[in-house]
């Protein structure tokens, strides 16, 4: 068979034309891997990934409007007491009624300390490679070996159906409008967060407060998970407690419609 010019190609033509072909196409190949490798080290910049200098973690902001947020209850409990203080020096024509209304407000709010025998409530996660305790029942879910909101929130509920006079999570004082939230495996309590283990302070009468722990179904359904896989439960008395009066603002904020487009 003949080509375009009327000329027969030679046999070693071919594999001479194939050789270039090959050459070209593998300098290609290598070209192209060394653009994408090039491209690669540019957008990673080298970054340690295990490094202590990468951009800042949620966990590191948290944390930080969390000091900011003490700070914050701080100057308002010092503003507080240049209000209480501007209040007696103005209530000085006031009866003794008058006066001892004004003080019993300020005692049921929460924000005068309070001192009384306590029963305090801890609470902790149980070890993260935690097995059964119990025959038969089955491996946990890592969910099963965590505080959860609603157990924190059974504790508070029930110790108030106790008839406790004050609460404390940690070291804030509950009011009325004090909400319990956990996010992931962390309290946040009026803009500060904690992580377990959780106490949970209660003054009040002890036997009174027992009973009503021992009476609250949600807390017994937390009992069984202390005693299926480990998760921590610890009740003890004092004798003299004080809980710290709340310092935070008092304002109720609350959700409003949005506006319709």
């Amino acid at each position: 068979m003949t080509d375009a010019g009327g000329t027969s190609p030679t046999p070693s033509s071919r594999p001479a034309h194939r050789t270039v072909a090959l050459r070209v196409l593998s300098a290609g190949v290598f070209a192209l891997a060394g653009l994408i490798f090039w491209t690669s080290f540019d957008t990673a910049k080298g970054v340690d990934i295990r490094s202590d200098d990468p951009l800042p973690k949620l966990s590191d902001n948290v944390r930080g409007k969390s000091s900011h947020n003490e700070q914050l209850e701080k100057q308002v409990a010092a503003d507080r007491g240049d209000v209480d203080r501007l209040t007696r020096q103005g209530s000085a024509g006031l009866s003794t009624a008058e006066r001892r209304r004004i003080d019993g407000l300020d005692a049921v709010v929460g924000t005068d300390p309070l001192t009384g025998p306590s029963v305090q409530v801890t609470l902790n996660d149980a070890p993260p490679d935690a097995a059964a305790l119990v025959p038969g029942v089955p491996d946990p879910q890592p969910n099963d070996l965590v505080i959860h909101q609603q157990d924190l929130q059974a504790v508070v509920n029930a110790l108030w159906q106790g008839g406790a006079r004050g609460i404390q999570i940690m070291d804030q004082r509950l009011i009325s409008t004090s909400a319990v939230r956990c996010v992931g495996n962390t309290l946040i309590l009026q803009g500060r967060v904690y992580s377990p283990p959780y106490r949970v302070t209660a003054v009040g009468d002890p036997k009174k407060l027992h009973q009503a722990l021992d009476a609250s179904p949600a807390v017994q359904n937390y009992l069984q998970y202390v005693r299926a896989y480990g998760l921590g439960w610890k009740v003890s008395e004092r004798s003299a407690t004080t809980l710290p009066g709340y310092a935070g603002s008092v304002d109720l904020h609350y959700a409003t419609p949005v506006s319709p487009p």
